[in-house]
């Protein structure tokens, strides 16, 4: 199911949002312009590979420097390949925008990055062995998709279905379409869990660590008080309160 727009009107200009889908995308373009060999280096170095934390010697042997944890971070702005990049940036700015609106610039900064690192610190304790590298702003997105389904669980989602080769349009509730994909990410994680000499893929606990993360953190980082309003002109501004 592809999310093509919803129906909350944010009122500022999500800069922030903006400054990281271009800082992400330039990235990019400098992975694809680059030898594949070299592309390999940066990715086991600025990735998160678990294995180079929980046993120094395998990480003293390929080179990698054990003492280093800014991979935490980097690895957010590293991505695969054009589906992955294309299908976090896309999620990015349809949820993150109307994110930083209710948040303000300065907390979403704190947000998406929190969320983004707890995500890397959480996948890395369930994968605690995998010598594969980590990476994509998958879990700091997961995050705002779990801020995002607090802030406006009644806003409508219009949605993308293809059936075989037709394109099926359907307008979904925000917490039944997030809801829906969480539920996915943690049946994906868990059924991990159960297979034995799988490495790579799909790093779904940090799905599911930045999403839980990204509903803890909605309480602490959320203005008091904001408005917004629906796209719609016959529905009227519902304002966000908070004790």
């Amino acid at each position: 199911m592809i999310p093509l727009r919803d129906n909350i009107l944010y009122q500022g200009f999500p800069a922030v949002t903006w400054i990281l889908l271009l800082l992400n995308g330039a990235i990019f373009v400098f992975e694809i312009s680059i030898p594949k060999d070299l592309l390999q280096q940066l990715f086991y170095l600025f990735g998160v590979v678990p294995a180079r934390y929980s046993s120094p010697q395998w990480a003293t042997i390929h080179g990698l420097p054990f003492d280093h944890y800014l991979s935490f971070l980097t690895n957010m702005f590293l991505h695969g390949g054009w589906l992955h990049i294309l299908g976090n940036m896309w999620f990015l700015y349809l949820f993150g925008s109307r994110v930083e609106d209710q948040m303000g610039h300065f907390r979403f900064v704190i947000f998406y990055f929190l969320s983004g690192i707890g995500a890397n610190v959480i996948n890395f304790v369930v994968n605690i062995h995998s010598m594969i590298p980590e990476f994509g702003a998958s879990g700091a997105i997961a995050g705002v998709m779990g801020a995002y389904i607090v802030m406006f669980p009644r806003a409508r989602i219009l949605t993308l279905i293809p059936i075989f080769f037709y394109p099926f349009f359907v307008e979904l509730s925000a917490f039944f379409y997030i809801g829906y994909w969480f539920v996915l990410q943690l049946f994906s994680g868990t059924l991990s869990l159960t297979l034995q000499n799988t490495q790579g893929g799909v790093a779904w606990w940090a799905h599911i660590g930045g999403f839980a993360l990204g509903i803890a953190l909605v309480p602490f980082l959320r203005k008091k008080e904001r408005a917004y309003r629906r796209s719609h002109p016959d529905e009227t501004y519902h304002y966000l309160k908070h004790p």
